[in-house]
């Protein structure tokens, strides 16, 4: 989870394109464009999209792909798995908070 928290992190500082470029713990098979590198999934090339672990039904602009929600565009919103309240900015999509 520690891996989750500090790519969460990087959406909210930095948008997307940090997102898009961070390994992620892997848990369960990674989504396409991304190859298991160690207990991580890390993006195959420079252009993989966002990738959320998958929990519940994924937030509006992302499809399953293996166990995570996979960005269905390059302009999908950044989103973060939601936990109490979404933040400022954010609306709930499922079970994430969404970019409004």
């Amino acid at each position: 989870m520690r891996g989750l928290k500090w790519a969460i992190l990087g959406v909210v500082l930095s948008g997307q394109a940090v997102w898009a470029q961070m390994p992620m713990e892997k848990h369960g098979s990674c989504p396409s464009g991304y190859h298991q590198s160690g207990n991580y999934c890390t993006p195959s090339s420079g252009s993989s999209r966002p990738a959320l672990p998958k929990i519940g039904s994924c937030p509006s602009g992302y499809h399953q792909s293996g166990d995570y929600c996979l960005a269905s565009s390059d302009s999908s919103k950044p989103a973060m798995p939601k936990s109490g309240s979404c933040p400022s900015g954010y609306h709930q999509s499922g079970d994430y908070c969404l970019k409004s």
